[in-house]
């Protein structure tokens, strides 16, 4: 037995007491570090260097985390996403006054469910995804804004950005697996045309979640139309219903307390009379003209967070899904060539196996469609390759070969 003396000793107690402090703090084991996405003029930054996303959605992430027998398809597609180089992840994070409910009644939260939203976080963190979080619908489905107005509740955020998750015990507005806060998926006030109750509930909702949380990235959850009040572009919408549902992309996102631009692409839904050729067309128009007005009136990031093709659209096959992501991907890609606005885009939506009630005609199980698997792949593999000074050309098409492979059955 070693004698040790006093100073000896205290050195130890010292040491391990700091050692259990460190240790309490720290995530749990196996999960990677990662930074806060920053916004840097029109640009997203992480540690200083440009990060352009290839993203997709999953809006059902929670509502399959709730239950345990289920939780296996969130580990799915978070791991098969990664494994295809995409980023972000685009899920709710509300779900209210029905079955599965986050918030089951004004301020009053379903524990389980919060913490199905708090093992979404873990597993998207450990595959190295980051999530845009929706806090609430505009839409009936999964309560949305209806559900709010009935509660004279605007959007019970204060719950969910002061959320300490029960597995790491990181708050939310603390967690960098958090890319951003979407104040509302497709907010419209058709109403009031004029748009200036749409534009006081945003700067109201956005000056709060700000209040609340620093740190984070907030955007609106816009279509991309524009209003009455961009007169110069109301040209560039789908048909004249667009220029009265009481949003407008110019003046709703030069609120100072939005940090970047959200746009949603589905030209087979807007114009379903034309023919795929002049949907494509006007896939191109829609595109290049919102990331004009992001770098020239906004100077923000414009984000294509909804794109995608109806299996249901006239004359669809997979070659004219495969058609219409070329050519939104080669406008990110030729943007983010040129330093432009454009920021990336999200698929909508990829599922897995047993999720028919999730799942519309627009959703897809990627590794079961080889050539659009590898569209998307491609597209993760060259955006990467843009600002990626760490690897070589040579060992960035190895790795990219492998994606390509390892995924496909």
């Amino acid at each position: 037995m070693v004698n040790l003396g006093s100073r000896q000793i205290l050195a130890i107690v010292g040491f391990v007491g700091f050692v259990c402090i460190y240790l309490s703090t720290q995530l749990p084991l196996g999960l990677p570090n990662l930074s806060f996405v920053q916004r840097n003029g029109s640009h997203f930054v992480v540690d200083g260097k440009p990060f352009y996303i290839n993203g997709w959605n999953s809006y059902w992430l929670m509502a399959q985390a709730v239950d345990f027998s289920t939780r296996s398809k969130v580990k799915t597609i978070l791991r098969r996403g990664a494994s295809m180089g995409m980023t972000v992840c685009r899920t709710w994070a509300f779900n209210d006054a029905g079955y599965q409910a986050l918030q089951v009644a004004p301020g009053k939260y379903d524990e389980d469910v919060f913490q199905a939203l708090d093992y979404v976080l873990v597993e998207a963190r450990r595959n190295r995804v980051r999530l845009l979080l929706s806090l609430a619908n505009n839409l009936d489905a999964f309560g949305g804004k209806g559900q709010y107005v009935r509660w004279a509740h605007d959007a019970g955020v204060d719950a969910i950005l002061t959320r300490v998750n029960s597995i790491t015990g990181v708050a939310y507005r603390d967690d960098p697996t958090i890319f951003a806060w979407e104040l509302m998926n497709e907010p419209r006030c058709p109403s009031d045309p004029s748009g200036d109750t749409l534009q006081h509930w945003i700067k109201q909702m956005s000056s709060y979640v700000k209040a609340l949380d620093s740190k984070h990235l907030v955007t609106i959850g816009l279509e991309g139309f524009y209003g009455t009040w961009s007169s110069d572009r109301l040209n560039v919408n789908p048909g004249h219903w667009a220029d009265s549902l009481g949003s407008d992309f110019l003046r709703n996102h030069q609120i100072s307390s939005v940090d970047f631009a959200s746009v949603h692409v589905y030209p087979d839904n807007w114009t379903p009379d034309l023919n795929f050729e002049d949907m494509l067309k006007e896939l191109l128009d829609w595109v290049s003209v919102h990331i004009q007005d992001g770098a020239q009136r906004l100077d923000k990031p414009v984000l294509f967070t909804e794109f995608g093709l109806s299996a249901s659209s006239k004359g669809f096959e997979e070659k004219s899904r495969n058609l219409l992501f070329k050519t939104m991907y080669e406008e990110i890609y030729g943007s983010a060539k040129s330093v432009g606005a454009a920021a990336g885009s999200m698929v909508w939506q990829l599922v897995v196996d047993g999720l028919e009630e999730f799942s519309d005609t627009y959703a897809f199980i990627p590794w079961k469609e080889r050539s659009t698997y590898k569209l998307m792949v491609i597209q993760s593999c060259r955006l990467k390759a843009l600002f990626d000074t760490t690897a070589t050309r040579k060992s960035r098409s190895i790795q990219c070969g492998k994606m390509m492979v390892d995924g496909i059955p």
